[in-house]
């Protein structure tokens, strides 16, 4: 029998400077900066999650990937049966090096190419592949606007166990985006297709192109934002990042960072634009119960937790506590949601698990709904 060739290539970068509120990792300088802040790279960890999925199937794979943390170190750790098919000459790996994997893999019998990153790296990848050859991202990026990835690492997993389990599958062609990083920064998003690939189609497993533009509705953000304000007291409030919770902020007359974590007492601004360990030391000495989240769901894809706001990290969910949650969108944006349910991917499979089952949204003033959020793929 035939083994399942997996190329399988991992952006050691990618996602770095999320939890210290650089929005991202492109740009010259940026990965140094976010690792002199304290962050921890993650797209290894993330890449595991999806290969954890296959160990089951060990003996029928084996994984094509580069040398080091751009795929053999997780292949191997995992068991796989791994051939190194190119040498990184460096520590530090750039889009360079993403383009160079994936050019030789293209040179190989590969039946499906597996990468982890973000838009930058789907990019690369784009570069090199086009749309003559199935391939499946593992998000581990800031941005995530491409609709070429799985909505989870695990979900990645579950995809390509389909394809090897000799399911059917679908292949369908899927739009490669990303947002300029210096605007992004500067709290301005300007998205831009840069191509398409093709990625084998499960819509329970890969998600959706994310929605842009701002809600129409000017009154149901108002009541939405009213329900939350009626709710401040003297708890700290931790506002997440999206232009539904900027509303909220918008009414209260306070600046906003539109995609970053802001902290509000009394209504008055108390810290802008958080890292995660600025968050953390803001919150660890605090009681449960004190400290209340506000939180939207990214539009078209059901995140509420792992795109765009990583600053929110599993020990900093926790001590705030799931009962102290407040996710605030509209109708119309669930409803777009087409009965899919929202998502919590923070990196930590028991606390997706502790997340999932059915939790209410605010939808206006005095009116929530109740919604499931998924459980880990």
């Amino acid at each position: 029998m035939k083994k399942f060739n997996l190329g399988l290539v991992i952006n050691p970068i990618a996602g770095i400077g999320g939890s210290v509120a650089l929005k991202g990792s492109d740009g010259e300088g940026v990965a140094e900066q976010a690792l002199a802040l304290g962050a921890t790279a993650k797209s290894n960890a993330r890449a595991a999650l999806a290969l954890e999925i296959l160990k089951p199937y060990r003996d029928n794979i084996v994984v094509h990937t580069a040398s080091g943390e751009m795929g053999e170190n997780a292949a191997r750790t995992l068991g796989f049966d791994t051939e190194v098919i190119y040498q990184l000459k460096s520590d530090v790996t750039n889009e360079r090096d993403t383009e160079q994997v994936v050019a030789k893999l293209m040179t190989l019998d590969i039946d499906l190419l597996l990468f982890a990153g973000g838009d930058g790296t789907a990019r690369n990848v784009c570069h090199i592949v086009g749309d003559k050859f199935p391939v499946l991202g593992i998000p581990a990026g800031c941005k995530i606007h491409s609709g070429v990835y799985a909505i989870t690492p695990k979900a990645a997993g579950r995809v390509v166990e389909l394809m090897i389990t000799n399911q059917l599958v679908s292949l369908t062609d899927a739009d490669v985006m990303d947002i300029d990083e210096s605007l992004f920064r500067q709290g301005i998003v300007k998205a831009k297709r840069y191509g398409e690939m093709q990625v084998p189609s499960e819509l329970r497993y890969i998600q959706a192109v994310k929605s842009g533009g701002k809600e129409s509705d000017e009154l149901v953000l108002q009541d939405i934002a009213a329900d939350i304000i009626s709710k401040m007291d003297d708890e700290l409030f931790i506002i997440g990042s999206g232009s539904t919770t900027a509303f909220v902020m918008e009414e209260l007359a306070l600046d906003n960072t539109l995609l970053g974590v802001d902290a509000v007492q009394e209504q008055e601004l108390l810290a802008s634009d958080l890292t995660e360990p600025q968050l953390w030391q803001l919150i660890q000495n605090r009681t449960q119960g004190s400290i209340k989240l506000v939180i939207t769901l990214i539009g078209g894809q059901g995140h509420i937790f792992g795109r765009g706001n990583q600053q929110l990290s599993p020990r900093v969910i926790r001590a705030i506590g799931k009962e102290n949650i407040h996710i605030i969108a509209t109708k119309t944006k669930l409803n777009a949601l087409t009965a899919r349910p929202l998502i919590a991917d923070t990196g930590d499979s028991e606390l997706d698990m502790e997340l999932s089952g059915y939790l209410p949204v605010i939808t206006g003033y005095n009116d929530q709904v109740l919604y499931p959020v998924a459980s880990p793929q």
